[in-house]
């Protein structure tokens, strides 16, 4: 008689990325039947608010300083930081009740694990998802950009993967979702150098916004965007978000199991 192989232990890694592509593809089977909901967030709301904000609120800021935001203007400077913001939103969003929904509700993990993937695997799948759908609403984004000639730099490419590393996380606990938008999230898209320089700000609130991701992630998207990258603080903000990127996996990890075996 054959013995029967084990069901790998929970946190097991098996060899090889190929089993979290399993889960990459179920959460594509699902997405191409509903990708056309997404088309508003996409394309028309970066649009629109580019329109209203860079173009309206742009005009009354050259009006009263013409040279604050330089020859980019003010509708230059936004772009790129709207950008950012709205990588992060997408990423808190598919990585909350999204993923909830898969643990509690829908149960989709469960089954998941009958068959021979890990909940490392399920990890690295999702992540990898939401790093696609990230990328392809920065794709979206990017041309935005290009309609209003805010991309002035070949190295604007760039910031496809740059927004994908700001917005990747994973927050696998369905304890304080709403505070985490409010108080977190909300802020975050205020006081990130989204709107207006951070040299405007208190120093504590300054300090405040280093301490963030998205903080980061904008300084690099606007000097690739822009073609005005640092070269000696990029690759600080960018080993920031890598730093950050490694502990939210690993705390992601163990958070997954530890739920899924309780």
């Amino acid at each position: 008689m054959s013995a029967v192989p084990a069901r790998p232990r929970m946190g097991a890694v098996p060899i090889g990325l190929r089993p979290a592509t399993h889960l990459f593809h179920r959460n594509w089977l699902v997405y191409k039947r509903i990708w056309y909901r997404s088309l508003f967030f996409g394309f028309l709301q970066p649009f629109m608010f580019l329109a209203a904000m860079g173009l309206g609120v742009g005009a009354l800021l050259a009006r009263s300083n013409p040279t604050a935001f330089g020859p980019v203007g003010y509708i230059g400077f936004l772009g790129p930081g709207l950008l950012g913001a709205t990588v992060m939103q997408t990423a808190s969003f598919e990585s909350t009740y999204p993923i909830m929904n898969k643990i509690m509700w829908g149960r989709n993990y469960e089954a998941i694990l009958s068959s021979p993937l890990s909940t490392r695997n399920i990890v690295l799948g999702e992540l990898g998802w939401i790093a696609f759908r990230i990328a392809s609403i920065a794709s979206i984004f990017l041309a935005v950009l290009v309609i209003f000639g805010i991309a002035r730099s070949p190295l604007a490419v760039l910031a496809i993967p740059v927004a994908a590393l700001t917005g990747l996380g994973l927050q696998l606990n369905d304890i304080g979702f709403s505070w985490v938008y409010r108080f977190v999230i909300n802020p975050l898209f205020l006081f990130s150098g989204t709107f207006f320089p951070l040299t405007q700000m208190p120093r504590a609130v300054q300090v405040f916004a280093w301490l963030t991701p998205l903080y980061h992630g904008v300084e690099l998207l606007r000097g690739l965007i822009l073609g005005s990258l640092d070269l000696g603080t990029a690759p600080w903000h960018l080993a920031y978000l890598l730093v950050f990127f490694g502990i939210g996996l690993l705390l992601a990890d163990r958070s997954l199991a530890r739920r899924l075996a309780s």
